[in-house]
């Protein structure tokens, strides 16, 4: 907070966002449930949407996406983050990115490269940002065969 009239300092919270989302994509390089909670709120209100199923509270998307799909499925992965778009109001942000992910599979040693897109939600908890919500999907398709 700035020190006139309690208004935030928006470049120094976009700053903290910047250091959760390194966190983030480190969290999912070496599957690390210990990095990915701390920041991740452990709340039950966490959701994390993406094409394999939607996890609801923090247990699940610890279990589920971290354990049983980043951890057990792949034995290397590498998630890189740009476009980085950040917005802040207040108590609560939102974070807009593109992303490339190059894994290899556990059972065969084949590479899975995919690209796509994320936002993420965040909340102020005393005085600290935590990761709410995540919804990601695939890369945007664009044309007249597709319909739009």
């Amino acid at each position: 907070m700035s020190a006139n009239m309690g208004v935030p300092d928006v470049q120094a919270e976009m700053e903290a966002i910047k250091g959760i989302i390194n966190k983030y994509e480190q969290s999912i390089d070496h599957a690390d449930t210990n990095l990915a909670a701390e920041i991740w709120s452990h709340s039950a209100e966490v959701s994390f949407i993406h094409p394999r199923g939607h996890e609801r509270g923090w247990e699940e998307v610890k279990r589920n996406f971290y354990e049983e799909t980043m951890r057990a499925r792949f034995s290397e992965r590498k998630l890189r983050i740009r476009d980085v778009r950040i917005h802040v109001y207040k108590d609560t942000a939102w974070v807009e990115f593109y992303w490339n992910s190059v894994a290899t599979f556990q059972s065969d040693g084949a590479t899975h490269t995919s690209t796509g897109r994320e936002s993420q939600v965040y909340r102020k908890d005393e005085h600290r940002w935590v990761l709410v919500h995540v919804h990601y999907s695939g890369r945007p398709v664009t044309g007249e065969r597709e319909g739009f």
